[in-house]
């Protein structure tokens, strides 16, 4: 737990200064959790569940706003990849939205975390979140790395976030898409956010951050949940939010290290987080036991409903939004990797979301094919995750994680790839989607299923089940699974319309080639070919391979 630092303070006092914050009212710094609640609660930003956690209500926008999320385009940004999702800013704009949060914070307290993203002390980046929201504060505190007093003394942010949600652009005066602005200034280490109470933003920006800054030291960045097991074995879980990245890595049996956000050195895998964001929606004790426990004081429950009288919450409700999220400190979840660091991994899971439901539940990549389909990072976007998502919408999403990406995805592809190669370790596709049917008419993976299959495939099982190739999508469907039946295994088998299976899985085929096409070139001719290949004659032409 982080404490006041005194001998600090000036420090801090002449660091807002330069930054045009010296008109800010007191600056409170790393309050005690416990605290920072009090303060929430007095001024009216949210009030306790019977669980004790702090439920705030964001208003609109409830979710990311990712055509709001820009660059500045300058000499600090020479090597973003600009396309659609990194968007270009001028440097004016960034400054003239820059001076109406110092005119917005003029005379404001201001709550601020120093901390930082990365537990692995050679390449963590020392931030500070500076907000005039003290829930926004509490956010940082739980899901950053906390600084011990000692670290406070005499802590220089490397970037910083200035975070003024209720400050609302104007389109018409500032020059801005809309109300939202997140941008993000490598040159000047700034990251400013104004008309966006939702936390994530906080988060999402200082992960694009270190997205950029950590090829740079050979580091791959991933956008992943990892957990270890009792022989210290590490395995990832890359996808978008709503495919399980939180849900599957808080496993009883393994160690948690971190649920969203990591780092693959030389020498070890990292969280860049102190804690956790999950998504909450009919969320249960029986389900996800782990999150549900978590959740207590010293947490944040965003646009949660809760009864006024008991303060029970009501985890089905999408009254506000269907993107109901918690943080809380990593240290909420029993057993976990406190130090935020483990081995090099022996598996890697891809987590797709397939609405199609064509998918096999589970299939092994070869490295080829772990290079394609990272690249390609197939995923069906989930209701509430971003702004206008309200049902399952297909998308592929580069590296699993391309709104945060600003280099070039085959940067991020190529160092995986060698790291897949250098420790051997295995890969997966995991369709944690639809099966039966598209998600109008089939229904969604069990998360009893789900669990069973990664754990064949984390124990070994599965290497010695034999693999069939999906005539299609290329990849190798195990042929037997302890404790699921084979059909299961078969995702066409799943389907009462054999035929409308075949049609859909050829539609989807043709859409991975469609996407690819961008990055032909980038590639060699192996990835090429181990895509999926929408004119396969039928189903019976693949062959029984032993891996």
């Amino acid at each position: 737990m982080t404490t006041n630092a005194p001998t600090g303070e000036d420090a801090i006092r002449g660091q807002l200064a330069e930054l045009g914050l010296a008109g800010s009212g007191e600056a409170h710094r790393n309050l005690p959790p416990a605290e920072l609640v009090a303060r929430a609660l007095a001024r009216g930003e949210g009030i306790l569940a019977a669980n004790g956690a702090l439920v705030v209500k964001t208003g609109e926008p409830s979710g990311r706003s990712p055509d709001d999320r820009v660059i500045v385009e300058d000499a600090g940004a020479e090597q973003v990849c600009w396309d659609d999702v990194n968007l270009p800013c001028t440097p004016a704009l960034f400054d003239r939205l820059l001076d109406k949060a110092r005119g917005y914070l003029h005379g404001r307290d201001v709550y601020v975390f120093d901390g930082f993203a990365g537990a692995e002390r050679t390449y963590r980046l020392p931030i500070r979140v500076i907000a005039d929201a003290t829930w926004h504060a509490l956010f940082a505190d739980t899901l950053f790395v906390r600084p011990t007093p000692t670290e406070l003394e005499d802590f220089t942010p490397d970037f910083t976030v200035i975070d003024c949600g209720a400050l609302r652009a104007s389109a018409d005066f500032d020059g801005t898409r809309t109300s939202v602005f997140v941008g993000i200034s490598f040159t000047r280490r700034l990251v400013l956010i104004l008309g966006s109470m939702y936390g994530g933003e906080i988060k999402k920006a200082v992960f694009t951050v270190m997205n950029y800054l950590m090829p740079r030291r050979d580091v791959l960045p991933m956008h992943c949940s990892a957990n270890m097991g009792e022989t210290g074995d590490v395995a990832l879980f890359f996808g978008l939010s709503g495919t399980g990245k939180t849900t599957l890595s808080a496993d009883p049996s393994r160690r948690l290290i971190g649920d969203d956000e990591h780092g693959w050195s030389d020498h070890s895998v990292f969280n860049f987080e102190g804690g956790c964001y999950a998504k909450t929606i009919r969320l249960s004790a029986q389900t996800e036991p782990q999150i549900f426990s978590a959740i207590k004081f010293g947490s944040v429950l965003e646009n949660v409903v809760i009864d006024p009288q008991t303060r029970a919450i009501d985890w089905d409700s999408d009254f506000l939004t269907e993107n109901t999220r918690a943080t809380y400190p990593i240290d909420h979840i029993p057993n976990a990797v406190l130090s935020g660091v483990g081995d090099h991994p022996r598996n890697v899971f891809f987590l797709t979301c397939d609405a199609f439901g064509v998918l096999p539940p589970i299939a092994k990549l070869t490295p080829e094919m772990a290079s394609y389909h990272f690249l390609s990072g197939f995923t069906s976007k989930v209701a509430g995750t971003e702004v206008g998502i309200d049902e399952p919408r297909p998308t592929f999403s580069t590296c699993f994680g391309g709104p945060f990406m600003p280099l070039h995805p085959a940067r991020y592809a190529d160092m995986l790839a060698a790291r897949l190669r250098r420790h051997g370790t295995d890969c997966w596709l995991v369709n944690t989607g639809w099966t039966g049917g598209p998600y109008d008419v089939g229904h969604r993976m069990s998360i009893g299923l789900t669990r069973e299959l990664l754990s064949c495939a984390l124990k070994g099982r599965l290497a010695t089940a034999g693999f069939t190739p999906h005539p299609v999508f290329k990849v190798l469907v195990p042929n037997h699974c302890d404790g699921a039946a084979d059909e299961v295994l078969d995702p066409r088998a799943s389907w009462t319309d054999k035929e409308g299976y075949d049609r859909s899985a050829r539609t989807l085929a043709r859409m991975f080639r469609e996407n690819f096409a961008q990055y032909e070139a980038h590639v060699a001719p192996e990835v090429l070919a181990a895509g999926p290949d929408p004119e396969a004659a039928d189903r019976g032409s693949g062959t029984a391979a032993q891996v």
